[in-house]
Parts: C-alpha cells; sequence; structure tokens
C-alpha cells in the first residue's frame, strides 16, 4: 500500500477513535447475516438506538459482578421461614461415652 494511501487510512482511523467507534470484524453465517446487519443499523440509528441497547442488555448482556450481600438482597426470599426455634443447651454429661 503506498505511504499516502496508509497516512489517509491512519487518520481515518483516528478520526473514529476520537468520535468514540470501535471497528469489529464479524463472523456468521450465511443466514445471520442480515440479522447482524439489521442490529447494527438499529444501534447506529439515534431513534431506535437507546431501545436496542436496552433489548440487546437484557438479553445478552452478562450479569453484574457484585457482592454476596447484594445477590442475597435481590434473592427472592418471600416464602422463605428463616425463623429459627431456640437452640437451648445441652446436657453433655448424659451422653454416652
Amino acid at each position: 500500500m503506498p505511504k499516502v494511501r496508509k497516512s489517509a487510512l491512519a487518520s481515518h482511523r483516528r478520526r473514529l477513535k476520537a468520535r468514540g467507534i470501535v471497528r469489529l470484524e464479524v463472523r456468521v453465517g450465511k443466514d445471520d447475516a442480515a440479522l447482524v446487519r439489521g442490529v447494527v443499523a438499529a444501534l447506529t440509528d439515534p431513534h431506535r438506538g437507546a431501545e436496542a441497547r436496552v433489548v440487546l442488555r437484557r438479553h445478552f448482556s452478562a450479569p453484574p459482578a457484585g457482592s454476596l450481600k447484594a445477590l442475597l438482597a435481590a434473592a427472592p426470599l418471600d416464602d422463605v421461614n428463616l425463623a429459627r426455634e431456640r437452640d437451648l443447651p445441652r446436657d453433655f454429661e448424659s451422653w454416652p461415652s
């Protein structure tokens, strides 16, 4: 590739990086190509982008890494009885040896 062409490509990529755009290469099956193009089109559309991100994050993002305390707080414990009977002291002398 000629030097002028390389510098033009480098400037183009620098401008994209400054705008926060990342270049990706994706390999998908022939049947899924139109679907992936549709997802990309929805993400780049100013009117549909926010809604598309919400849907994609809800279905495909990894669960947020949190603490054990946050995990327990989010657990559905409505029907779980967490009360315990009082544990009285045991008589150790009467235990068999």
